[in-house]
């Protein structure tokens, strides 16, 4: 409800403009059945005469005209303010949702959270669509009708009244016991949703294992898990809609008897009869609709606190209040006696501490899983630390705006991922604003003008789906064209080269050598030959700094870089050596 009602104060206006045209046009609808029994009673009463007939007539077509004018307004007016509403909540969920660390990310699938953001603004303009249109009229209805029972028979106003209340809370108690089947759907059609995005995201493994049968009975099993849990809340509704409908039968018959018995003993007119047939048909519909939206309302309560309880979860990596965006330096690196693991309970780095100068370049290496690229993960704040502290340009960037740090930082992965958009939309990623000749330059410093040429369209040519249309060592090298279009102070490289071959390899190099001259680096690195002309190498085992120094002293020293060294020398791949000492 809190989601609901702060999307209405959004644009309270509307909303209330929307609200009016509702009432108007549930009252006319009130008064078109009262004109009808003013019409009846003018043309059978014992006083009628022609211009009585007409004027009721008149009033008759006159709010007919109204009662329709009104729902066609609303209909309208609610189009428009719910697709805004919208718009703005997909553009809400998805500012919340990359807010989350990178690990929430690891935890869902991508297809099923994109799922959810469009699935919550539907929720929304459903909930609104329920409550102004199919719960709001109905009351206004049972106002409207308990009023000229009143102006009738005051006694068999109360009963009426007695009886639409008593039916309409048992419906909607009887529809809160079947949330349990709306969570149980609303979760089952997310996991169904998520697999199949997630198998069409991995095509080329469903082709290339010949796995097009065995993931079709698995998601099988998803939909049809889907199916039962539809059924069950069918089921469920279905049988609550049967049971209004014996009351329906029970509540008309006898209202009607009553009438005709009230009528025979003269006490009624015939307007009155009719008027009362009329307004219990309604009222009993409309007991009937404020019961269905009441369910159908919960039921998108439930999707839509299904969906919240995903992404709406609290985000652990945030802004301090306050924060200041970071003043951009010379590109110093500091990390201060720094413990971090993913997991608080088993630390990956501990009590490490770094100093990297502005214009350094420092290679990090170490076995699999020593702790290289969670310090890359700390300066880029992607984490925090658990104790100590991690310094940009001298300034904590716990106390810093993400956003401001991120802006002072070029980055390539081991993995460039690429937007399924150009060549020339990808490079430019990296600053919006940058002209088509600033991204040309780019693009030849990191060596990767020529083969951008050589493609079909050139600069616009579309890379496909995270670039699947490229090479891995084209990939790179337009990830090093980002990198040098940001033209950052820092530079991090997270083994750029570790998956490509030779060839592919020194193609890259190339673009990498000249994207870090004159600029701090740090760069994780699985071969150790591109970082052997560094400045300095930083040997991580264990999660701690064992060895810091130049690489040609650490070799001449004989520890532990000088036998990883070896080993890769040997044809010995690193990832495959066990932590020495």
């Amino acid at each position: 409800m809190r989601f609901l009602i702060h999307y209405v104060a959004v644009r309270p206006w509307s909303y209330a403009l929307l609200t009016l045209i509702v009432i108007a046009g549930s009252a006319s609808s009130v008064g078109v059945q009262y004109a009808m029994k003013l019409l009846i009673d003018a043309m059978t009463g014992p006083h009628h005469t022609l211009a009585g007939v007409h004027l009721a007539l008149a009033a008759f077509v006159a709010l007919v005209v109204l009662e329709n004018g009104f729902a066609r307004l609303s209909a309208v007016v609610l189009a428009l303010i719910t697709v805004a509403s919208g718009v703005r909540i997909r553009l809400d969920m998805f500012d919340y949702l990359i807010g989350h660390q990178l690990s929430f990310f690891q935890s869902q699938r991508s297809g099923a959270l994109g799922h959810r953001v469009s699935a919550l603004s539907a929720s929304f303009a459903t909930m609104i669509h329920r409550i102004l249109l199919q719960i709001l009229p109905p009351l206004i209805t049972f106002v409207g009708a308990l009023l000229i029972f009143v102006s009738i028979d005051w006694a068999m106003a109360a009963v009426l009244a007695v009886f639409f209340l008593a039916i309409s809370l048992a419906l909607i108690r009887l529809g809160a016991r079947g949330d349990s089947h709306h969570q149980d759907f609303a979760r089952t059609s997310g996991d169904g949703s998520g697999e199949l995005i997630d198998i069409l995201s991995n095509i080329w493994s469903v082709k290339a294992f010949a796995a097009r049968q065995r993931e079709s009975l698995r998601l099988r099993g998803f939909f049809r898990n889907e199916a039962k849990a539809q059924r069950r809340a069918w089921y469920f509704v279905e049988g609550i809609r049967a049971l209004h409908d014996l009351a329906l039968v029970l509540l008309v018959g006898g209202t009607l008897t009553w009438a005709v018995w009230r009528w025979s003993a003269g006490a009624i007119s015939a307007g009155d009869v009719v008027v009362v047939s009329a307004m219990t048909f309604r009222m009993l519909n409309g007991s009937r609709d404020l019961a269905m939206a009441l369910i159908e309302t919960n039921q998108q309560a439930s999707y839509l606190a299904e969906t919240l309880s995903v992404i709406g979860v609290p985000q652990t990596l945030v802004d301090a209040p306050g924060a200041p965006p970071l003043r951009r330096g010379d590109g110093s690196i500091r990390l201060e006696r720094v413990t971090f693991g993913y997991d608080p309970q088993a630390p990956v780095l501990h009590d490490v501490s770094i100093t990297v100068p502005a214009g350094q370049k420092v290679g990090i290496v170490g076995p699999s899983g020593a702790g290289k690229s969670s310090i890359l993960h700390l300066v880029q704040r992607l984490s925090d630390a658990q104790t100590g502290a991690v310094l940009v340009d001298g300034q904590r960037v716990d106390t810093v705006q993400q956003e401001s740090l991120h802006k002072a930082l070029a980055v390539v992965p081991q993995e460039v991922l690429l937007f399924h958009r150009s060549i020339l939309e990808n490079i430019r990623f990296a600053r919006p604003d940058a002209t088509d000749e600033a991204v040309h330059h780019a693009a030849q410093a990191a060596r990767c003008a020529r083969f951008i040429e050589q493609m079909p369209d050139g600069y616009d040519t579309l890379v496909g789906e995270r670039g699947t249309n490229l090479s891995g060592g084209q990939r790179q090298r337009i990830g090093i064209a980002r990198a040098f279009l940001k033209d950052a102070r820092i530079v991090l490289l997270d083994e750029a080269t570790a998956a490509l071959d030779t060839g592919a390899e020194l193609e890259v190099q190339q673009g990498l050598d000249a994207l870090v001259a004159d600029r701090t680096v740090l760069a994780v690195a699985h071969r150790l030959a591109t970082v052997i002309a560094f400045d300095r190498i930083l040997v991580i085992e264990n999660g701690r700094v064992v060895e810091d120094g130049p690489p040609m002293t650490l070799l001449e020293k004989g520890g532990t870089f000088q036998r990883l060294w070896a080993m890769q020398v040997e044809g010995l791949d690193m990832s495959d050596v066990a932590p020495l000492g």
